[in-house]
């Protein structure tokens, strides 16, 4: 079942179950989705927003997310971090499951040997790669260090 068609189900459930939070961050995925489907249109692109496109906005989101709960924990606001933290909890229902510090190091890896990387000029087609492969199951902000430290190494 596509990305979309999961949200919407959640968020008919969301009316009848009479859940207002949960409404409130599902509405805000439908219109983040909304959003990238118009500026697609703007430029000519007549596809449907993808999967892969989804998942890089529900990234975004969960990202946004934990900066603000930080922030709001740092000035003190705990009531209004632990709000973000829900929406994280439910935006990653949609996401897939994240890959472990070990599976991150195996994907690495394989891309490395896949791309036939061998010096850091070759980091690009490996983060391409793995950005096609592991969309949403990498926080790719993390993958950047290890892979330049393992592409420094050989």
């Amino acid at each position: 079942m596509a990305i979309t068609d999961r949200v919407n189900l959640a968020l008919k459930q969301a009316m009848k179950d009479k859940a207002p939070e949960r409404l409130s961050t599902l509405r805000l995925i439908n219109v983040a989705i909304k959003d990238k489907s118009l500026e697609m249109r703007g430029r000519g692109d007549a596809s449907d927003v993808s999967d892969a496109d989804i998942l890089a906005i529900l990234a975004k989101m969960t990202k946004q997310r934990q900066e603000s709960a930080r922030v709001y924990e740092e000035g003190g606001r705990i009531d209004l971090a632990e709000r973000e933290r829900n929406e994280i909890l439910i935006i990653s229902e949609f996401l897939p499951r994240q890959l472990d510090e070990s599976e991150i190091f195996s994907a690495i890896d394989n891309a490395i040997s896949q791309v036939g990387a061998v010096s850091i000029r070759d980091m690009g087609r490996v983060m391409s790669m793995l950005k096609a492969n592991y969309a949403g199951q990498i926080d790719f902000g993390r993958v950047g260090p290890l892979l330049k430290d393992r592409l420094c190494k050989n």
